[in-house]
């Protein structure tokens, strides 16, 4: 059996269909369906059960849980915003510890999701302490379970892998609500009004200039398997694409792509500008200090734990993006 936690959230869901599209279906889905309406990234998946997230968690302390082939652990408090800091670390960090002391003892891989957020405003995006200064609870949440696995490092037991997802786009994260990625954003507000809104200059950058590094959901999962595939693997690992771009290329992506999904032409950046397809709204005061302008993922670590496949640029990842969403009906144009 393998265990996916998280899975009817946005990388968890895509997990499952990663695993089954290799045959796996003796999967325990773990979540919280309090809001309901999360069942709809389960539907389409073969999964062997289904555990509430507390039920799960009851089981894990108490050591009555099977055994497992192997733990992905996905589920978490996702919201970089969220203040409640008792919250997130129990939710984020004391769970991780308890889910990872059942593995070791159990002698089960553990595949869990760490986040860039631990590297703060950077400027370096290197697996390295020296790096690493959150700018928020749930950064620091990440942080501090990582710092646990690098002093446990000499004596584990089964393999355990902490990625450090960057920022993260693709099909099923409808119910984030305004944690959904930029692209998701994007696409839905050109469809409803015509233009699409990013925020203006702010810490240097242009309108629109602020880079991260963007990375597929299905680049997420193919890092996620490679590790499944390799047990003797463990470390921390970097999971982005090591590519910077502008928020602005995420914007003419999605209109562009919609465009040509309608017959209309492409559009340079400078043309959706003059037509006001794109507009600039000024920067909140409310996320100065506490936003990454500017993210870019060392991939040196990864490639050395062998993950050689290319991974896709926003121009690519976006548009393949919006043709799901429109294929399947989730965009309708």
């Amino acid at each position: 059996m393998i265990i996916v936690t998280g899975a009817a959230g946005f990388v968890g869901a895509n997990i499952l269909r990663g695993l089954n599209a290799r045959g796996e279906t003796n999967i325990l889905a773990v979540d919280d369906l309090t809001d309901g309406d999360k069942f709809v990234n389960l539907v389409g998946c073969e999964i062997a059960d289904y555990m509430h997230k507390a039920d799960f968690r009851q089981m894990v302390t108490h050591g009555s849980l099977p055994s497992a082939r192997a733990v992905f652990h996905e589920g978490a408090c996702s919201d970089t915003t969220e203040r409640n800091g008792h919250y997130m670390m129990d939710n984020n960090y004391r769970v991780t510890l308890e889910l990872f002391e059942w593995a070791q003892a159990q002698r089960v891989p553990l595949i869990y999701a760490s986040s860039a957020a631990v590297y703060g405003a950077g400027p370096v995006y290197a697996e390295d302490l020296a790096n690493e200064r959150p700018l928020n609870v749930y950064g620091y949440s990440k942080f501090l379970f990582d710092q646990v696995v690098r002093a446990r490092f000499a004596t584990l037991t089964a393999q355990v892998v902490g990625l450090r997802y960057f920022n993260v786009y693709g099909p099923h994260e409808q119910h984030k609500g305004r944690m959904a990625s930029v692209a998701f954003h994007n696409m839905n507000q050109f469809v409803t009004e015509g233009h699409v809104k990013l925020f203006g200059g702010w810490d240097g950058y242009p309108d629109g200039g602020q880079k991260r590094d963007f990375i597929s959901v299905d680049d997420v999962v193919s890092v996620n398997l490679h590790f499944l595939d390799n047990p003797q693997i463990s470390g921390i690992f970097n999971c982005g694409t090591g590519r910077a771009q502008p928020f602005n290329d995420v914007a003419s992506s999605v209109v562009n792509a919609i465009s040509a999904a309608r017959g209309q032409p492409e559009l340079s950046l400078d043309e959706l500008v003059a037509k006001d397809i794109l507009r600039y709204i000024p920067f909140p005061d409310d996320l100065k200090g506490r936003y990454q302008s500017y993210t870019q993922a060392d991939m040196g670590e990864l490639r050395a734990a062998g993950y050689e496949k290319p991974l896709k640029d926003v121009q690519t990842g976006v548009a393949d993006y919006v043709r799901y969403q429109i294929e399947h009906g989730y965009l309708k144009i």
